[in-house]
């Protein structure tokens, strides 16, 4: 029997964000904005998914390409200081690292990314010994990886067959084209976490109501962030929504959903109930707001575990 290493294995885009803050509006062509501050951060929804997790106590591997170049240095250092693994990331000289120019304005952001290698990813750079190393497989923005987006399905399957439990996030559609078989991909994710406006567009329906009996038909079990207002879960015929953790300070909202993500799957292979599991996520996404970037909150378990009780009053575990 081959030993597991780590406890989840993440996949997906690396690249990094240039957060661009204190704006006094939206670009307009022909015309310069001024922003108040400027922070170089890791970005991509699979990397601060990973980095958080680990920040979490939780052991995390990640399998992904990066070009040789400065930005791909940030961001494997970026992940190490995190404690997440990182052998399995694999360095293209003839490649550039992804990048997303980030304008925040309040609590709306407008995003501009070039995705360099996180296209160059493929179902082939993820071993079978990788997984079998693994207990739960992680993957997010599918539409910003064409290399491996058609292949998803067994990708899931592979992971499956090797014992793992799964998640899936597909993150916002850049062609809002919204192609993406779910019929065929859900029975093989344990946990597929969109946010609302990307569970209405997936299903083409009008309502989080709607959407989330459509994805009930084919997933396990659909959690649905709803951003200030929480969480809407389904699971074995049963609807849950649980309240947020409100912040009334919040300095960004990037990566809030990838670290709701993270407080989601941190209880569920620790075998949580669906309602413990989204209780911590939506606390997770609630702390990433408190600062910076979508990793700045997260250093570690006892300093996140402060921050949830001096600005949220959470004395749970």
């Amino acid at each position: 029997m081959t030993t597991k290493h780590f406890s989840v294995l993440v996949t997906g885009e690396l690249n990094v964000d240039l957060l661009l803050n204190r704006i006094d509006s939206f670009p307009e062509i022909g015309k310069e904005t001024l922003a108040g501050s400027m922070t170089l951060a890791l970005g991509s929804s699979s990397a601060i998914f990973a980095s958080n997790l680990s920040s979490l106590s939780t052991k995390v591997a990640f399998v992904g390409k990066v070009g040789a170049d400065l930005f791909g240095d940030f961001v494997i250092q970026s992940l190490q200081k995190k404690n997440v693994i990182t052998e399995f990331i694999i360095r293209d000289t003839q490649l550039n690292t992804g990048a997303t120019v980030v304008l925040n304005f309040g609590e709306e952001r407008a995003m501009v990314t070039h995705t360099g290698s996180m296209e160059h990813l493929t179902i082939s750079d993820i071993s079978d010994d990788m997984l079998l190393r693994s207990e739960h497989l992680h993957f997010s923005s599918a539409f910003l990886q064409t290399g491996i987006k058609n292949d998803l399905a067994l990708l899931f399957k592979r992971a499956k067959d090797s014992g793992l439990t799964t998640s899936f996030d597909t993150q916002w559609d850049p062609e809002e084209q919204w192609d993406l078989p779910l019929d065929k991909i859900l029975p093989y994710v344990d946990v597929f976490l969109p946010n609302k406006a990307e569970a209405m567009f997936l299903t083409r329906t009008n309502s989080v109501e709607d959407a989330l009996t459509q994805l009930g038909k084919a997933g396990n079990i659909i959690v649905i962030k709803l951003d200030k207002e929480g969480s809407l879960s389904y699971h074995s015929g049963d609807k849950l929504f649980v309240p947020s953790f409100l912040n009334t300070n919040v300095v960004d909202t990037i990566g809030a959903g990838d670290s709701f993500n993270a407080g989601f799957i941190h209880k569920f292979i620790q075998l949580k109930t669906v309602a413990e599991c989204q209780t911590f996520a939506n606390l997770t996404g609630a702390v990433s707001t408190t600062a910076a970037g979508g990793t700045s909150a997260f250093t570690d378990l006892h300093s996140i575990m402060k921050i949830a009780q001096d600005k949220f009053a959470f004395t749970g575990d």
